[in-house]
């Protein structure tokens, strides 16, 4: 075991070493060296040094190169040093995290992490939650626990009688409502598509002007960072209206919920706290390894009464019995890699964090603007959209720009526009970064005809 681990250490090492001098897309080459992995399973066991190896040999140059500073394809963190030997760590544990008696460690750091984030976030500090895979299953278990606050308000058991007759709820949405939120509407039984569509601006923000009426059992989806603009609702007002009668406001905060750390960005998040629940992912902006998302609810009891059921073997005598609040009954610690990002980064480090990435891609937009291409959003986080003409140009040069493998950007359509988009997100990403990257971006740009 000793020797099989410090193997996997020391390839983890020269991977990570490496990812500066390579292509961040992987090349054909290493695509085509996957097929061999398709084979028969093996009638006789092999050594594990083995496995170990051919995973390397064959998986590491087959990677998509986000851990290191050029990716800036969706947003995709990198993984903190601290929280990849965290993870290691934890991982040796081997900890099943839903119970306090299986885990007591990962009880205390979840709990201590919990606190931590409710109060560099801004949100009630008697708020609760639970940690899962990602912001969409952070979606899914604050939109059940709206579920059950509106109907159990109404004299309605969801839980143990299903939406069958159900009085009906009425659910209000952004016209840029990102994909998670609708898969998780369809989830919890309220439909995807059965929603009231509120109009955006150009930044994809809710027009205040055009927001509905609401009453007590409507539940409203707010956005916290618009996925292509970095936009933000005008959350602070729509609580305000939806509090005032009764409603429910969900936000849906998988990276912008971070900017609450940096006081520059701060202001965009005002009113935020004024939310009945929140989800957010930490494997984007906090810079954990996958997969970590946060589900936080003003209300925990809610929370708790969505996702618990009772079980005479899972019966516990702790306060607080940590698979009550997420999907999952057995899960893996990932608690524990939250809190060290926290305790290292400190408030100061995260504000760094979120600050200086913001920075960087305000440094793209800059560059790419000066060179002649049209950034299409106000950029207020860590997103650029830019054309650089026609659809068919901008898809040219974005195909160009991956292929040359200095950096890693997608494409997108914004409003109608074909757009190449910028996400800058990762702690690992230097000024020498984004001044390669923007080097290859415009050599591409100008080697695509008009």
């Amino acid at each position: 075991m000793s020797d099989l681990l410090n193997d996997a250490a020391l390839r983890a090492q020269h991977y990570l070493a490496g990812l500066t001098a390579r292509s961040v897309a992987p090349t054909a080459a290493a695509l085509e060296a996957l097929a061999a992995f398709d084979r028969p399973l093996p009638a006789q066991p092999c050594g594990a040094d083995e496995v170990l190896a051919e995973l390397d040999q064959l998986g590491s140059p087959a990677t998509m190169a986000s851990a290191g500073g050029r990716f800036f394809g969706f947003v995709i963190g990198g993984s903190l040093p601290v929280t990849v030997a965290a993870s290691w760590l934890t991982t040796a544990w081997d900890q099943n995290a839903g119970l306090v008696v299986t885990s007591p460690v990962n009880a205390m750091l979840e709990k201590v992490a919990l606190r931590w984030v409710l109060e560099i976030l801004g949100l009630p500090p008697a708020g609760g939650g639970g940690f899962v895979t990602s912001a969409t299953a952070a979606n899914f278990a604050a939109l059940a626990a709206a579920r059950h606050a509106l109907l159990a308000r109404a004299g309605w058991d969801v839980e143990g009688q299903g939406l069958f007759g159900a009085p009906p709820l009425t659910v209000v949405v952004s016209e840029e409502v990102h994909a998670s939120v609708r898969k998780a509407l369809s989830m919890v039984g309220l439909g995807r598509d059965r929603v009231v569509r509120v109009p955006c601006d150009a930044q994809g923000c809710m027009r205040l002007a055009e927001f509905p009426q609401v009453d007590a059992r409507t539940i409203v989806c707010v956005q916290a960072g618009n996925v292509n603009t970095g936009g933000f609702d005008p959350i602070g007002e729509i609580c305000e209206r939806a509090r005032a009668r009764g409603a429910w406001v969900h936000v849906d905060g998988a990276f912008g919920l971070w900017a609450a750390a940096a006081p520059p960005r701060a202001h965009l998040t005002r009113g935020i706290g004024e939310a009945d629940s929140w989800a957010t992912d930490a494997h984007k902006w906090l810079n954990v390894p996958y997969d970590s998302g946060l589900v936080l609810s003003r209300e925990p009891q809610a929370l708790r009464a969505a996702m618990s059921v009772e079980g005479a073997y899972l019966a516990q005598s702790e306060d607080r019995v940590l698979y009550q609040y997420t999907p999952d009954f057995s899960r893996r610690a990932r608690g524990v890699e939250v809190w060290a990002a926290l305790r290292q980064l400190g408030r100061s480090g995260l504000a760094d964090l979120i600050e200086r990435t913001c920075r960087f891609a305000q440094r793209f937009a800059d560059g790419l603007a000066r060179a002649g291409y049209r950034v299409l959003n106000e950029v207020v986080l860590n997103q650029v959209l830019v054309s650089f003409g026609s659809p068919e140009r901008t898809l040219a040069v974005i195909e160009r720009i991956q292929r040359d493998g200095t950096c890693w950007c997608g494409g997108t359509v914004w409003q109608g526009h074909t757009a190449m988009r910028i996400s800058v997100s990762s702690w690992a990403t230097t000024e020498t970064d984004v001044e390669l990257s923007l080097e290859a971006m415009l050599r591409a740009a100008a080697a695509v005809p008009h």
